[in-house]
């Protein structure tokens, strides 16, 4: 699993304007929760940027003040207009202590439906996960090769290891492959000549 690693400094101060001065001063505010007490630090916005902007799930491995915690992002918070960072939540992942992330969903295999004209579709991109650290992944993968056109694959049909228990509602459809309109209308023209 990929790992990113970040150096934060410690914040003393909470609240509202101790934010807004690490805020002024180009850093953002962030806590870590979850491992006992919770530890208030700040980095510069440049540091976060290969964990928030990406459809990849990673851990992040924080250093402060020569302690290094091993977190997953939990929350972030953005400002309406300018799209700057505001805030960020991580959770400490301890050792047997279970934890609810969101893993991306990928596809495997090749659709039947897609090779005659259909559009897969997803409809879910992210299942929720209740696991250990140690059998945390990076993507749940599900089989599409059997779908055709008008099928769906749900979240039951994921290959979750064991360990992981999916959260979702298992008839929740995770893709489905969309038949055309040209093909829809061919269909129709074919049922009224027969």
């Amino acid at each position: 699993m990929e790992i990113v690693n970040i150096n934060g400094i410690k914040r003393t101060a909470t609240g509202k304007k101790a934010s807004k001065a690490v805020r002024n001063e180009g850093n953002v505010p962030c806590v870590i929760y979850g491992g006992g007490e919770n530890v208030h630090f700040s980095a510069e916005p440049m540091a976060f940027r290969d964990i928030i902007y990406t459809p990849d799930f990673k851990l992040a491995h924080i250093d402060v003040d020569g302690t290094t915690y091993k977190c997953i992002l939990k929350d972030m918070q953005f400002h309406p207009v300018t799209d700057s960072i505001l805030h960020l939540d991580f959770v400490q992942l301890v050792d047997g202590q279970k934890v609810i992330v969101e893993i991306p969903i990928r596809f495997k295999g090749a659709a039947p439906g897609v090779k005659v004209g259909g559009k897969l579709t997803p409809t879910v991109r992210r299942a929720k996960v209740k696991t250990t650290p140690d059998k945390l992944v990076e993507a749940l993968y599900v089989d599409i090769s059997e779908l055709d056109l008008g099928q769906a694959v749900r979240i039951r049909d994921i290959e979750a290891e064991e360990g992981l228990e999916i959260m979702n509602n298992g008839s929740i459809p995770v893709a489905t492959i969309e038949i055309p309109r040209a093909l829809r209308s061919a269909a129709a023209a074919e049922a009224k000549e027969g």
